[in-house]
């Protein structure tokens, strides 16, 4: 939004390419973004199968914890995967709130609380799922990579939206 109302004003006319460019790629991000929610849904039922898998035997207790290693690995790599467009997200909207036109730039704010919130929910999920990993090297490898981008990536969502907040606050 704050790209497309950065465009074509006078104004901001020594940022309209990277503003061009910046929508093109936050719009290709949304569609990805979208693909990874319907993905990480569809990663989910083979998951949910494996719980109601039988045990009675060994041999059944063998393959459902296979089937479950199998699917615990996938319901964790869509949520990095979406940690890691969120945190491309935030990089996008941090251009945005510094180029973009002041009218828009609140927008830039709320998208950075929204990924902010999108990080964590996502981080969630992939520690509910490396909890019940029997492959401990993996299981941290995942909690490693989410733990990194909460660390690198929620302070920057905080810094961009009080940045917005102060622009905003100096205006009134």
């Amino acid at each position: 939004m704050v790209a497309h109302l950065t465009i074509g004003r006078k104004k901001y006319a020594s940022v309209e390419v990277d503003m061009l460019d910046l929508k093109s790629r936050a719009s290709n991000l949304q569609d990805e973004l979208l693909t990874l929610i319907e993905r990480d849904a569809e990663v989910f039922e083979p998951l949910a199968n494996a719980y109601s898998m039988p045990r009675d035997t060994e041999e059944e207790k063998k393959e459902r914890e296979r089937v479950m290693e199998h699917a615990l690995k996938a319901a964790c790599d869509v949520p990095m995967e979406i940690m890691e467009k969120v945190a491309y997200a935030l990089e996008l909207i941090r251009e945005a709130a510094e180029k973009g036109t002041v009218m828009a730039v609140s927008d830039a704010g709320d998208a950075a609380a929204f990924c902010r919130a999108a990080l964590r929910g996502a981080s969630l999920n992939v520690f509910i799922n490396t909890k019940s990993m029997k492959d401990r090297d993996a299981a941290e490898n995942y909690n490693r990579k989410a733990d990194e981008l909460l660390e690198k990536y929620c302070p920057l969502a905080d810094e961009i939206f009080e940045s917005v907040r102060k622009k905003l606050r100096e205006q009134g």
